[in-house]
């Protein structure tokens, strides 16, 4: 009987090299083949930025371009973080990309391109802004995201996600065209997925469901996880994406996901095994230890992947289900019709013909991925290879999964999360150890 091994810590799932490198015990390697190359053919996320200083114009742009510069380098003196006044020329980005310029748009492109940011255009709303759908000079047509003026990104985190997304490229993941810098706007620009998001097309009207049967369901759930595996243990320093949901899937043409909103990731040094950070994310979608406690590891995206799957399969919000004409958490539902033996009546009516053994398994999948011990979760390689082949799963080590949901206090206003498996109310930060 196969499954994912045991995995010894949080966010665990990366091959011998650096296991070894780690002190870890290399025995309980995986039992079928790593997918990931080695280590010296992966992307470097983090190269980009140290170089020559880029010239700019004089005078005050200068100055503070070059105090900007020697803050992010580590040389110089530092300065409190402070807001362009005029934007930057395109030389002014371009030590920002290792082998890829990022193009700066202009602010007046970008009116132009989106009729003045007209509602009309306006196609959805992300973690830090508005998109706008946009048309190009050229005909191209764009993703035009505004970040909110009060969200807490700075110069600093704009220019981060930047020079990180640049520098990530792959099929599964959104790519970043440039950016614009103009007072207080910062502005990304992004390729534009024809089908819109997935949230749309799962939840939009019975024409649009319609459209996505079980061979397109199951390439957007594979195209995913695979876009999550080349973030997890493709990078050096790792990508956690933090805010794994429907709404930042996109579909192109071809119907092809792409994840998107990079503006919640966090690069993971080298050096630790969890980030202990602010909470960010949408409830529902959150792995109790990270909801709970502001653990974040790998385990947090694999666990709202778990989440995503059981949504593209059922059609069903994640926050919303009905079992025995009681409204439970998608997560809750799940298991009951498990346990009872049931997992098809999960399957949304619009899925047309499928295969019963392979929905089976991607359910059953999503489960090992909603455990609500970190380490009873398997590594997103793991994930690939049991969605891509029909391995059988060792469903003995199966628990209930874990979930938070918003519960009220005495006050109305006093809303908070409580985390808890399907069958028992307490914490989960204590449950079992391994997975297989």
């Amino acid at each position: 009987m196969v499954g994912a091994p045991s995995v010894g810590q949080e966010g665990d799932g990366a091959g011998p090299s650096r296991r070894k490198a780690e002190g870890r015990s290399i025995s309980r390697a995986p039992a079928y083949p790593d997918p990931r190359p080695p280590p010296s053919s992966r992307c470097n996320s983090s190269q980009g930025l140290h170089g020559q200083l880029p010239r700019t114009a004089e005078g005050t742009s200068n100055r503070r371009f070059r105090r900007w510069w020697e803050k992010r380098e580590g040389v110089g003196s530092t300065i409190e973080e402070e807001t362009f006044n005029v934007r930057p020329r395109p030389e002014d980005l371009s030590g920002f990309s290792s082998g890829k310029n990022v193009k700066v748009f202009s602010y007046n492109d970008l009116m132009l391109a989106t009729d003045k940011f007209h509602p009309s255009n306006k196609i959805g709303r992300g973690g830090f802004g508005t998109v706008f759908k946009g048309t190009l000079t050229d005909g191209r047509q764009v993703a035009v995201k505004v970040l909110s003026a009060e969200s807490k990104q700075g110069i600093k985190e704009f220019v981060s996600e930047i020079d990180s997304i640049t520098n990530v490229v792959h099929m599964n993941l959104v790519e970043l065209l440039g950016c614009c810098i103009q007072g207080t706007d910062r502005i990304l620009v992004y390729d534009y997925a024809e089908n819109g998001s997935l949230d749309r097309a799962l939840l939009g009207s019975d024409n649009e469901m319609s459209k996505l049967d079980w061979n397109i369901r199951s390439a957007i759930c594979l195209g995913t996880a695979r876009g999550l595996m080349f973030l997890h243990e493709e990078l050096e320093p790792p990508i956690v994406h933090r805010d794994i949901k429907a709404s930042n899937i996109l579909l192109d043409k071809d119907f092809v996901p792409k994840i998107g909103d990079f503006g919640l990731a966090k690069l993971f040094p080298d050096n630790v095994t969890h980030i202990s950070t602010c909470v960010a994310g949408t409830t529902g979608y959150l792995a109790p230890e990270y909801a709970m406690g502001g653990r974040l590891t790998k385990k947090a995206d694999i666990y709202s992947f778990g989440v995503l799957v059981l949504e593209i399969v059922s059609g069903r919000n994640n926050a919303h289900a009905s079992w025995s004409d009681v409204e439970k958490f998608l997560l809750e539902w799940t298991w009951h019709l498990y346990e009872d033996g049931r997992l098809l009546e999960l399957v949304d009516p619009y899925l047309g013909e499928f295969s019963e053994e392979e929905v089976l398994r991607y359910i059953k999948v999503a489960l090992f991925c909603t455990q609500g011990a970190a380490k009873r979760r398997p590594s997103m390689p793991q994930v690939v290879q049991m969605l891509s082949k029909p391995i059988l799963l060792n469903e003995k080590e199966l628990t209930p999964p874990g979930f938070c949901k918003q519960s009220k206090g005495i006050n109305s206003n006093d809303s908070r999360l409580k985390c808890s498996s399907v069958n028992s109310t307490a914490q989960l930060s204590s449950a079992p150890g391994y997975i297989f």
